[in-house]
């Protein structure tokens, strides 16, 4: 927690001394006044002066109103008497400066058709009895907006910087600031001048190497001053002057004997504009069958005698330039077939991504359907047939079987055995389940048909199924005479 320290007895003797000489001060002034004023030249000002008398016992003799430009000069512009009436003694004030009240106790002044060397301090002062003079002041400040301006400087193209654009803010008061906006990646530099009357013209030069590109490119001035509402800004285009660049165009390489009004044009870029051009062949004067026009060479009729070199020749006050081509004449016209328009190219993609779409479709379609063929059947299979069948004939042994015999069967295994009559069947009536076992109808099972040929022989070898066999005797009947299918295994 922060400690109070206390004040020394001599500090604090100090501190009401001088709190007592502040409230001693204030209430010792007498002439009330303001302190500071902003003004224009051409326009007026008032200057408000008021004595305040309290007790009333002061009693005005005269008041004064005194200039002062500088530290050290006073002048008086304006004197009041209640007797003797006003005095102007300032020449320099003369018939611009008058009193707004005939009186002492008011006796504020208005000044008109300022200028700027009005600018300075401004003292009301009383001549009072018994307390003597009695003053207030008062600082005018002169405002001056600033005349601004941006130009661009014609320069040449070089290896060195100069300045290529100059911006200036003349005869302000206060002084402006001056800044420059550019992606040129020059610098900049400032000076200021005072005036004679208190103002100051401030300059600032943009420099650049300059080079052809930068013809035509832009900086901005901008001007910032205290009497502006919003910055100034100027943009500049500058001049950077350069010789020609010449190049020639028309020539399609297929001038063929015999061809009429063939053109080339001389193509020239420069600052200042070029206006000189010539024509020229390099085997010597041009060819009967050439005119000329300005910057356009025609060649009326084609024939060997144009098979040259052409040159053309640009000039401007910073220099001259010049471009060359050969032309070769052939004996027939080239054909030029034409390249597919952009329509046919767009018609062509198009095209092309139908086609791979379908392809892609038709593949889906092989892939699903062969999954389909191979997956379990979605449907219920028809029922054998009672008549004979290919099924039955596949199945029917080379020889009836002399005896039946069956291995153990495993958990889950069904086997079935021909009985010696015809089973009852009802083929018309559908039946919860699959038919042969819940299995599907088998065509021709070759594994089924090796085993039952295996349980014949080892019937033929005697296992241990006598009993079985006593108790159902097979039936003497032939295999192509029942619908029953041979053992099979589910």
């Amino acid at each position: 927690m922060a400690r109070d320290h206390p004040v020394p007895p001599a500090r604090n003797a100090w501190l009401t001394a001088a709190i007592l000489l502040a409230v001693q001060g204030i209430g010792a002034q007498k002439v009330r006044v303001e302190d500071e004023l902003e003004a224009y030249p051409t326009e007026s000002v008032d200057l408000r002066c008021e004595f305040i008398d309290g007790g009333g016992k002061t009693k005005l003799t005269q008041v004064s109103w005194i200039w002062e430009p500088i530290d050290g000069q006073r002048d008086n512009i304006a004197v009041y008497h209640p007797t003797y009436g006003q005095s102007f003694p300032n020449l320099s004030f003369k018939d611009r400066v008058v009193f707004l009240h005939s009186n002492l106790e008011n006796p504020s002044i208005r000044i008109s058709a300022l200028k700027m060397s009005d600018a300075g301090r401004y003292t009301c002062e009383y001549a009072t009895y018994p307390t003597g003079n009695e003053q207030g002041t008062t600082s005018l400040v002169m405002l001056a907006k600033p005349k601004n301006s941006a130009n661009a400087v014609t320069v040449q193209a070089g290896p060195k910087s100069v300045v290529v654009a100059q911006c200036e803010a003349a005869d302000g008061k206060p002084a402006a600031a001056i800044k420059w906006l550019s992606s040129l990646g020059g610098n900049h530099t400032t000076s200021t001048t005072s005036g004679p009357d208190g103002t100051v013209t401030v300059r600032s030069e943009y420099r650049l190497v300059p080079t052809a590109a930068d013809n035509g490119g832009e900086v901005t001035c901008i001007v910032d001053q205290r009497t502006q509402d919003r910055p100034w800004v100027h943009p500049v285009k500058l001049s950077v002057e350069y010789p020609p660049s010449v190049s020639i165009e028309g020539y399609d390489n297929n001038w063929y004997v015999g061809r009429s009004d063939a053109v080339l044009l001389c193509m020239a870029h420069g600052n200042p504009a070029p206006t000189d051009v010539t024509w020229t062949a390099l085997s010597g004067a041009l060819p009967d069958t050439v005119v000329v026009s300005g910057n356009k060479l025609t060649v009326r009729k084609v024939d060997d005698a144009v098979n040259t070199t052409f040159i053309c020749e640009v000039k401007n006050k910073r220099g001259a330039s010049q471009h060359q081509i050969t032309t070769k004449v052939i004996e027939t016209e080239r054909l030029i077939t034409p390249g597919p328009s952009s329509g046919a190219v767009i018609g062509g993609i198009l095209g092309a991504l139908a086609f791979i779409g379908i392809a892609v479709a038709i593949v889906f379609y092989i892939r699903k359907h062969r999954e389909n063929r191979e997956g379990p059947p979605k449907h219920k299979p028809p029922p054998p047939d009672k008549g004979g069948s290919a099924t039955e004939m596949l199945n029917k042994p080379l020889a009836p079987p002399t005896a039946t015999e069956t291995a153990p069967l495993s958990p889950g295994e069904v086997y079935y055995e021909p009985t010696g009559g015809e089973p009852v069947t009802n083929l018309d009536e559908e039946t919860g389940g699959a038919l042969n076992g819940g299995a599907p109808p088998v065509l021709h099972d070759p594994v089924g048909y090796d085993r039952a040929n295996e349980l014949a022989a080892d019937g033929q070898r005697g296992n241990n199924l006598d009993s079985f066999s006593h108790e159902q005797p097979a039936a003497n009947i032939s295999r192509g005479e029942s619908f029953v299918s041979p053992a099979m295994y589910v």
